[in-house]
């Protein structure tokens, strides 16, 4: 190694001016999918560190990013990964599917298919913000109504703060009261994406819908109160048998 050259990879002596070496290093784990789309970047000062640059450089570095389109910045909530898609936000009150289910009466099964610990896929793990060597929690689940299937649901969940989840029969306690009521866990936020998709393999079994037929595909990445991660979902939900429907106000 150079003296010129840090253990963070900025080359120091270089004709490259450091804001443009950093930029390309984050435009570069944005590419691969080190960094996928939703993936909230640490902040600013501990991004600084890491790198062992200033903010002001750093934050040059990520100005490039935004005019690019890469990255994107919401007040109060930080720096993000952008979509490649056209996403206009809807505020609406976070609840979950079997929530809205009890809310309407409406009387709801839920089998268990999966319940494993494994190490995270790598989009997956940059989501939650899980260390190298971290595990989570993933949980396949079926929703029913009326003995029809409506709603395929994959949750990862952060093991580290956690721990025995993978005990909890999740065919008689919901994941989220599961967090804030054996955890204590306060969640704050999430973000949702949705998107129309063809059944395909597992997700046409489930559902029981013939192999291309559509179906409504939401992703959701869940926030703790103090701005933590916590789970990623991946939700399918036949769109035949259940309609995805907001309540809003103009203020």
């Amino acid at each position: 190694m150079t003296s010129g050259t840090s253990t963070r990879g900025i080359d120091r002596d270089a004709p490259v001016a450091i804001h443009a070496q950093i930029s390309g290093s984050l435009r570069n784990r944005i590419a691969t999918g080190e960094w996928p789309a939703h993936y909230r970047l640490k902040s600013e000062p501990e991004l600084a560190a890491e790198l062992g640059v200033s903010r002001g450089t750093l934050r040059r570095a990520l100005t490039t990013l935004i005019e690019e389109g890469l990255l994107r910045q919401v007040r109060g909530r930080g720096t993000f990964v952008a979509s490649t898609t056209f996403e206009p936000s809807i505020a609406q009150r976070l609840s979950t599917l079997s929530e809205d289910f009890s809310n309407q009466g409406i009387v709801f099964d839920t089998s268990v298919r999966a319940t494993e610990v494994i190490d995270p896929p790598r989009p997956v793990a940059a989501l939650l913000d899980v260390p190298s060597g971290g595990e989570v929690l993933r949980l396949a689940r079926l929703r029913s109504t009326g003995g029809e299937p409506v709603t395929l649901l994959n949750n990862f969940v952060r093991m580290d703060l956690t721990p025995g989840i993978a005990d909890v029969d999740f065919g008689a306690h919901s994941l989220f009261g599961t967090l804030e009521g054996r955890y204590g866990l306060k969640i704050g936020t999430a973000r949702r994406t949705f998107s129309a998709e063809p059944a395909t393999g597992e997700v046409a079994e489930a559902l029981q819908l013939a192999e291309g037929e559509p179906v409504q595909y939401m992703q959701q990445v869940t926030y703790l109160a103090d701005g933590r991660p916590i789970e990623y979902s991946d939700v399918w939900i036949h769109s035949g048998r259940l309609k995805v429907t907001s309540l809003l106000s103009r203020r």
